[in-house]
């Protein structure tokens, strides 16, 4: 069975502006603290594609692994309202001969789902293989679509998807947590120059009023920053 799609006031992805098409794609979003997709799990699959017979292949290998919240959409305009619609867990999809264009407005979709995508192809380049990682494609299968594969790339892709996404949380914590440690040392730095403290008494004066007012150090020195900056004290 074929899970239908609204087509409820489609946007065309083209006419999207990149905040626009981030809100539409929001919902599909997976936060920072979201647990990762289990690879083995019931998940809501969208299937990508114009072909319904192509497409048959990929719903037959999904239901024989187990999988049953499946959706099949087969026009490609708004695509990236219809799987805002659908919010899958997983994106497959399958492209007989596609034209660089197609590709191109994929990989920008993939892009903007936040979710593992797992591409079918019946041919490709180099260029096209690139693209395909820079835009966070999980998995790129040329010349694969066999309904005995459909299981394996499809735990492959939600594997790899959690891979990166936890590297990029860590990333992402790394770089928030050099910020304020940038923020806190600029902070001190105005302390010392204006109150004559030490390093270690400036630090010790804001910890002591984050624990006064149940905050964290580095919303202190932000607003340490802020003062100085209306007193000209920081450029």
């Amino acid at each position: 069975m074929i899970l239908p799609v609204s087509q409820a006031y489609p946007v065309p992805l083209s006419n999207l502006k990149p905040n626009a098409a981030a809100a539409f794609s929001g919902k599909m979003s997976q936060s920072a603290n979201a647990p990762p997709l289990p690879p083995d799990g019931n998940l809501r699959i969208a299937i990508v594609d114009e072909n319904p017979l192509r497409a048959a292949i990929l719903e037959e290998g999904l239901r024989e692994a187990g999988h049953t919240m499946i959706h099949v959409v087969r026009e490609m305009d708004h695509l990236l309202h219809r799987l805002s619609l659908i919010a899958p867990d997983v994106v497959l999809m399958d492209f007989e001969n596609p034209s660089r264009d197609v590709l191109e407005q994929m990989f920008q979709v993939s892009k903007l789902v936040e979710r593992p995508v797992a591409m079918f192809v019946d041919r490709s380049d180099q260029a096209t293989m690139a693209a395909a990682i820079e835009a966070g494609v999980s998995a790129y299968i040329v010349d694969g679509l066999k309904k005995e594969r459909v299981k394996a790339i499809l735990d492959m892709s939600v594997l790899r998807f959690n891979a990166f996404a936890r590297l990029k949380r860590e990333l992402d914590q790394t770089r928030s947590q050099l910020e304020d440690r940038k923020i806190i040392d600029r902070a001190k730095g105005f302390l010392m120059a204006s109150r004559g403290l030490s390093e270690a008494e400036a630090y010790e004066a804001m910890r002591r009023t984050a624990m006064n007012e149940k905050t964290r150090i580095v919303d202190i020195a932000r607003s340490i920053m802020t003062a100085s900056q209306l007193l000209g004290g920081i450029k």
